[in-house]
């Protein structure tokens, strides 16, 4: 069963990669655009929608870089951002890849907010990224490209493949209930290496 949901956030996520190469053409007045008081077509993701029935409405926003990771740390737009940040902090970088429609992204990204310590941690002592596409650099899925999965980069920007969870065959998978172990190879991953330093 585990195998299969493996296997199923692994396809999402090869999927999810090729479709955000792709743009959608904009056609207006096609598939749930409207026209404005102009007459103008608008599109459904322009503004914040309101959904609901008699009972209860919900309010869609546009979503912050944070993905629900932890809106009180600072993150980082692109990797490449991030090397630069990493380097001239001299802090470790933090990369967290997931996706929004994995259960166990979802079950890790909940337990990562409510955990003090990591939250913690994750502000004052990392440049964070959290990535729902692949990234191109081969060294941040050394044993594929599974979610989630959270790889370590020293400042001297050394991927920390010496970092890694208590899974043999996911070695940077981390699970919901794998916090203590994420805490410790945070702790872990503060120790930098002096190789450019």
């Amino acid at each position: 069963m585990q195998l299969t949901l493996t296997l199923c956030c692994l396809l999402m996520a090869a999927a999810l990669g090729e479709a955000a190469m792709r743009k959608p053409k904009k056609q207006p007045g096609a598939d749930g655009a409207s026209p404005d008081k102009d007459g103008h077509a608008t599109e459904k993701g322009d503004q914040p929608t309101v959904k609901g029935d008699q009972d209860t409405e919900k309010v869609t926003m546009p979503q912050t870089l944070s993905r629900g990771w932890g809106d009180e740390i600072e993150w980082i737009q692109t990797y490449e951002e991030a090397l630069a940040s990493s380097r001239a902090s001299k802090k470790p970088l933090m990369v967290i890849h997931h996706l929004d429609e994995c259960p166990y992204s979802q079950a890790l990204k909940k337990a990562f907010v409510a955990d003090p310590l990591v939250q913690k941690m994750a502000k004052e002592n990392f440049v964070m990224l959290n990535v729902v596409h692949p990234i191109a650099d081969a060294n941040l899925a050394p044993d594929g490209q599974y979610v989630p999965r959270i790889m370590f980069i020293d400042p001297s920007l050394t991927v920390r493949t010496d970092i890694a969870g208590r899974y043999g065959n996911r070695l940077y998978a981390y699970e919901s209930e794998d916090i203590p172990e994420l805490i410790t190879s945070m702790k872990k991953a503060r120790v930098l290496l002096h190789t450019e330093l």
